[in-house]
């Protein structure tokens, strides 16, 4: 995958993409590589072409939680520019990964000639916060198994397959790896997904979302 066709930098006017592109830095991390930290002070933007990257949040009583993984094709990040603080998530390559990095300054001077760029990283920021109040509906209104499908469904958006391996999947969803390895293999037997090493494949999206609405 190339930047240009990641949905996120497609939706820009090409003089903007290209500009954007060109202030970016390509980064290759090996699976466990640390990218950057929660209250970093240096925000951005961070694109993933290959690979995938895993998302960690502080919880009370200073444990890591991991919360989310970001596939090849997605985009995350904030800017400063905006009136936001530091960086709120930890990220660390899921597996060997290629991404592309953009500062904030980057970004301004992006803006400083493509001033439209600010509306495109809002709606960013927008569906970004829409993900953490569905990721926090599914906690409160969904049963264990429910929100393992919800968070497959939702991982899944950008790209069918997740570098995702079943023991990262109950983490997310707060279960045990046992109860995950059960119902993931039930999925498996209906078609609905496809297990490897290190990753999880959604292969009917709708299958999965029609077992949710029932």
């Amino acid at each position: 995958m190339d930047v240009a066709s990641i949905p996120w930098f497609a939706g820009l006017e090409p003089a903007m993409r290209s500009d954007l592109i060109g202030r970016g830095r390509l980064l290759r991390r090996a699976a466990g590589e640390w990218l950057y930290g929660e209250g970093d002070e240096d925000t951005g933007l961070v694109a993933v072409l290959e690979g995938g990257l895993h998302l960690y949040s502080q919880a009370p009583g200073g444990r890591e939680v991991l919360f989310g993984t970001l596939p090849a094709g997605a985009v995350m990040g904030q800017s400063a520019g905006l009136g936001g603080g530091p960086r709120l998530v930890t990220v660390i390559a899921a597996t060997d990964s290629l991404i592309i990095m953009v500062s904030d300054r980057a970004l301004r001077e992006t803006a400083a000639a493509h001033p439209k760029l600010w509306r495109s990283i809002s709606t960013l920021a927008y569906g970004q916060l829409r993900a953490a109040l569905q990721g926090w509906a599914e906690a409160v209104g969904l049963r264990p198994h429910e929100r393992m499908i919800a968070r497959l469904l939702a991982l899944a958006a950008e790209s069918r397959v997740l570098p995702l391996s079943q023991s990262t999947l109950a983490e997310m969803v707060g279960v045990t790896r046992k109860a995950v390895n059960g119902w993931l293999r039930e999925l498996e037997e209906g078609g609905f997904v496809a297990l490897g090493y290190g990753r999880i494949e959604v292969r009917d999206r709708l299958g999965l979302e029609r077992m949710l609405a029932e």
